[in-house]
Order: structure tokens, then sequence, then C-alpha cells
């Protein structure tokens, strides 16, 4: 790994770190900090959920694990509070889509607040940042699905946020996404999509404030985020695909550059998705979603729209970045001995380019999308949902399986 800096300050691996666990345990005495785990019920039946449990156990000082768990059933609900019963620390088993939390969301229509959306990764964070926020300065979140998962993991993610002397107050982690069975390059929706496209955007429009800082990132669409409770409770949750790059648009314009960091944590592999067959499956559908995220950043950040021309301009830059990138990654794949299948990369990078003009056009006409409102607003209307929700997400097993008899 190189020691390069730029806009946004990079943590680097350079794997002489000894016993980060035992440093974080002593800071995590000195500032409350919860983890939050967006979880469908089927992770439980995988063995990526066992070993971060087992890694997480050796966290000691941790205030609180929020588990923001989606289920179908009462059964499901007990098998995972199971689960974690023999955690040194809290657990919070926050059932996303119980009758209780349904009920209640529902009932804030009267304060103009629309809280219940499709259910996904954005729903569920949102809740889970409300619930966390109770009792944490800091709070961490990891999916439930990285089968790397190690003590780098946690530890790396969460202590640029405990010494507060530094002025932190959003961690984006990054990482080489290879495949544990086949050591092939993953993660083709960043590669092949997300980086060609900024880099064809800049070449567009030029190098604007919001472009330059999301290509600064080095994984921007990396799930493991980490944030203080100021700026978490000021974020508007996107409520799709585009979850990762909405949010750090919110960050950008809730938080200056100088108060992000972006940590290395090294290999890093859990699910991964078909490309699909059409804009609505698989990475085609993400791409399409992203893409409308980084077209209202640029809205909303540069007062950047593109027009029918720049439109077409962009198809052509995009296909030809991204038939760089592909060689490339090629040469980088040869050099170090992993698989590499050059026709596929070029197929990938051929889908995602006819996604640009449908895409944008959609946004275009519709160019409003549906975020959940920040919990600062939220508590603004209503100031006990925070408690009410973490109460209606965890209420008494038999009295929430009357009601759904």
């Amino acid at each position: 790994m190189d020691f390069q800096q730029g806009l946004i300050t990079t943590i680097h691996e350079y794997g002489v770190t000894s016993d980060l666990i035992k440093e974080l345990n002593k800071r995590l005495k000195k500032r409350s900090t919860s983890i939050l785990i967006p979880c469908l019920y089927e992770e439980f039946e995988r063995p990526a959920l066992k070993d971060i449990k087992e890694v997480l156990k050796s966290l000691t000082s941790l205030n609180e694990l929020v588990i923001a768990l989606s289920a179908k059933t009462i059964e499901q609900v007990r098998e995972a509070t199971s689960f974690f019963n023999s955690m040194p620390f809290p657990v919070h088993i926050q059932w996303t889509n119980s009758p209780y939390v349904i009920n209640l969301l529902k009932n804030q229509e009267k304060n103009g607040l629309e809280l219940l959306v499709t259910p996904g990764k954005g729903w569920a964070v949102w809740q889970g940042i409300g619930v966390a926020t109770r009792k944490s300065e800091v709070v961490a979140l990891f999916d439930a699905d990285i089968r790397t998962f190690s003590p780098l993991y946690p530890s790396r993610m969460i202590l640029p946020l405990l010494d507060e002397s530094y002025g932190i107050s959003y961690v984006k982690a990054f990482y080489s996404r290879l495949s544990l069975e086949t050591n092939q390059l993953q993660g083709r929706a960043t590669r092949l999509f997300v980086g060609p496209l900024l880099a064809s955007l800049e070449q567009l429009v030029g190098k604007g404030p919001f472009l330059q800082y999301l290509q600064s990132f080095r994984y921007p669409l990396a799930g493991e985020f980490a944030f203080t409770k100021d700026l978490a409770m000021n974020l508007r949750i996107p409520c799709d695909w585009g979850l990762e790059i909405g949010l750090l648009s919110e960050v950008y314009r809730n938080v200056r550059t100088s108060k992000i960091a972006q940590v290395d944590l090294g290999l890093f592999d859990h699910k991964h998705k078909n490309i699909g067959d059409s804009s609505k499956e698989g990475l085609q559908k993400m791409c399409t979603e992203i893409l409308s995220s980084i077209l209202r950043g640029l809205m909303e950040h540069q007062a950047e729209t593109l027009t029918s021309t720049k439109l077409a301009t962009l198809e052509v830059l995009y296909k030809r970045v991204g038939e760089d990138r592909v060689k490339q990654f090629g040469l980088d794949s040869a050099v170090n001995q992993l698989p590499y299948d050059r026709h596929e990369e070029e197929l990938s990078v051929q889908k995602f380019a006819k996604l640009l003009r449908p895409a944008t056009e959609n946004y275009l006409a519709f160019p409003t999308t549906q975020q959940l409102p920040s919990w600062s607003r939220v508590l603004s209307c209503e100031n006990k949902l925070q408690e009410d929700l973490a109460f209606a997400g965890s209420k008494d097993i038999k009295t929430t399986e009357k009601l759904v008899n």
C-alpha cells in the first residue's frame, strides 16, 4: 500500500500494528459506541454472521450491538435473540418490520412524516441509527454477509472516531474485493461502472467540488462506515441502491472534508450479485439507481444537469474509459496471478453503457427520490420517537405474538 494523502484523509494498512482489540477496548470505555448490523433473517443460516459474532465477542467494552432485523415470524426473532445471548455487552434486536413498528411509523403520518418505505437496507439503517444513537456517541455499521470479517475491521473503523482531537466525524471503508474461492477481482459496480462514470463526468462537466470529493474515495460503494451521533442525527437516508452514494452526498452536505477519513480494511469478500438480464435485475438495477444518486448529487452540490447533447457525449466517454479500465484490471490481475475474464468484463461495460441514456432520461423526468428524514427533523415533531421505536422493535415476544395472530 502507498502512503499518499489527498482531499480525504486516508488511513493505510501498513501491516505493523498489533493487538488493536486491546487498544480499542481501552478507548471504548471513554466514548460510548454501538455497532449496527442491518440484517435479513436468512443471514442467520449462513456462516458469515457466525464468524462476525465470534469477532465481536472480543469487544468487551462495546456499549451496544444493534441488529436491525427483517424477519417474517416471531420464531425467527426469537432465534435471532438466542443467537446473540452469549455476547459480553447489551444486544438490541430491532425487528424492523414488526406489527408494532409498522403501526408506530404509520401513525407519524399525522405529523406529515413518511416513514413507511419499501423495506430494504436504507430503512433498516434509518431505524438502526435511531435506536443506536439513544445510548451511544459513535455508531459503526457493518453488513451481515462479510465473509472475511476480522478484528481489524471494527478496530480500524472505530478508532479514528474515538480520539476526538482529530475531529473526525465520518469514516468510510475501502478494501480489495477478491473472491475467497478463486482470488478473482470482484466489485464490478465500483470498478467498471462508478469509477469510469465519475471519470467521464469529470471530462464532461469539469473538476467540480462534488465530483472531486466522490473521486477521492477509494471505494465509494463500500457499505461499511462509522459516524458520530451529531452527524448521524442529521443524515437523510436514501431508500434504494443509491444508499452509499446518497450517504456520501449527505455527509458532504453536513461536514467539512477535513472531518472525513477512509480506512483500508485489506482483503474483503461478501455475497456477489449477478449482473442481471435487464435494468430491473441484479447489478444493472443497482447501477441504475446509483446513477440517479450521482446525478442528484451533481444537481444539489454543483448545479449541473445533463442535457441531451451531454448525455450523448457521456455515453461515448464512459464506454471508452470503461474499456480502458478493463485493460488496466487485466494487467493488474496478470501480474498478481489472479484469474481474469476480459471478455466478461467487456460485456459488463457494454451492458452498463446501455443503462446510461434510459436511466438518465428517467431521472430527469423524476428527479426527486424518496429519502427518510433525518432523525433531528423527526424528533422535532415527536421527541420520544427514538425510545418508542426501540420499544416497538423489541417488544415482549408473547405480546407481539398475540398481535400477529
